[in-house]
């Protein structure tokens, strides 16, 4: 009987709504003891802005040399009757 309801169980489960929705969070053990606290970690913020800012400042100086170099070349040039509306 146990078997029937373990697989009526999970039936139902995988039938219900997706996986996302079903992650809980615990925060007490079996027993009752509370859990310890999750780490955190210190200067996310900090560490956050020191790789996207340089990622951001090397994007916009390759994207700078591209449009410089494909202007010098012909390739591609902006016409400026597009301006004027």
């Amino acid at each position: 009987a146990a078997f029937f309801r373990k697989l009526l169980v999970l039936s139902t489960l995988a039938k219900s709504e997706p996986a996302v929705r079903q992650v809980r969070h615990r925060v007490c053990y079996n027993s009752g003891a509370m859990l310890p606290e999750p780490e955190t970690s210190s200067f996310g913020i900090l560490k956050a802005l020191l790789t996207v800012l340089p990622g951001l400042y090397i994007g916009a100086t390759i994207s700078k040399e591209g449009a410089a170099f494909l202007e010098e070349n012909d390739i591609f040039v902006p016409d400026d009757d597009d301006d004027d509306g």
